[in-house]
């Protein structure tokens, strides 16, 4: 097994340690470690992502085959395979993900990318998904096709850090909307996605928690006008229509009983609504 331990470790050197090292005095991950302590354990998971090992011996096997480059890592020694599987069974993965949001928030706050400055205040989260091939005799959780696997990574997206806020990772055969279903929304926040995620029962899940949402609408939604708001004459010619209107349809009225804001613009670059 071939790895780059130098690009591992410049990819670990991101990492805080300190903020590691409260987190494990926290939820006391490190106690009865029996010579495996938590970093080490961090690096062996973060190998087996980067190596696309696929057992822990594998781990185990790469990282003593690396065993010169191991204080790179700030690693004493390798694991044994019984060590590793040990502490996968019985180590808190709270200390794993409360790790991950520290980090997350940690570097968000550097790596800010530049934007179209917006009028909104609210924080913008961008919703969406992409595809992962997979191995077809490996993972036979992530359906799609007879000979084939994907796994949907379904990302809501922060517009002005560009960093994941919520990752749901669901098989290759669930709906754009249906895997949706599992990010958690943050209250107050803007969440724009496209006509996939036009689904009125999770909508309205998202205004029960107090998110707002920017989506398109499919092209035969059915609705009536309430109210025609007034266009201003500056700043805002590419807005051709804006309108609060109310479902028609009486499935859809029952998935979504209030009204909408229905906003129409003309993208010059594109050339359509």
């Amino acid at each position: 097994m071939r790895v780059n331990i130098t690009l591992l470790a410049q990819i670990i050197k991101q990492l805080d340690r300190s903020i590691f090292n409260d987190l494990v005095q926290k939820h006391s991950s490190d106690k009865f470690n029996k010579g495996f302590d938590s970093w080490t354990h961090l690096m062996s998971m973060l190998f087996c992502h980067f190596t696309k090992s696929s057992s822990v011996r594998d781990i185990s096997n790469g990282l003593r085959s690396a065993t010169g480059n191991l204080n790179h890592l700030c690693v004493v020694t390798a694991p044994s395979k019984s060590s590793i599987s040990y502490q996968n069974a019985r180590r808190d993965s709270d200390l794993f993900k409360d790790f991950y949001y520290a980090i997350l928030n940690h570097l968000g706050q550097y790596l800010k990318i530049p934007r179209k400055k917006l009028r909104i205040k609210a924080p913008i989260h961008l919703l969406d998904f992409s595809t992962i091939s997979l191995c077809l005799s490996l993972l036979n959780w992530a359906l799609f096709r007879t000979k084939k696997r994907v796994a949907k990574m379904h990302t809501l997206l922060d517009y002005d850090g560009g960093l994941p806020v919520y990752v749901n990772i669901t098989n290759g055969k669930t709906g754009d909307n249906k895997g949706a279903y599992g990010i958690a929304v943050l209250k107050g926040t803007v969440i724009v996605a496209d006509r996939y995620y036009n689904d009125f029962p999770m909508l309205n899940v998202w205004d029960s928690k107090e998110a707002f949402f920017v989506v398109r609408h499919k092209d035969n939604l059915k609705y009536e006008q309430i109210k025609e708001f007034e266009l201003s004459s500056k700043g805002k010619q590419h807005m051709l229509i804006d309108q609060e209107i109310k479902l028609s349809n009486k499935d859809s009225q029952k998935k979504y009983p209030k009204n909408l804001r229905r906003v129409a613009v003309w993208d010059e670059k594109i050339s359509r609504l």
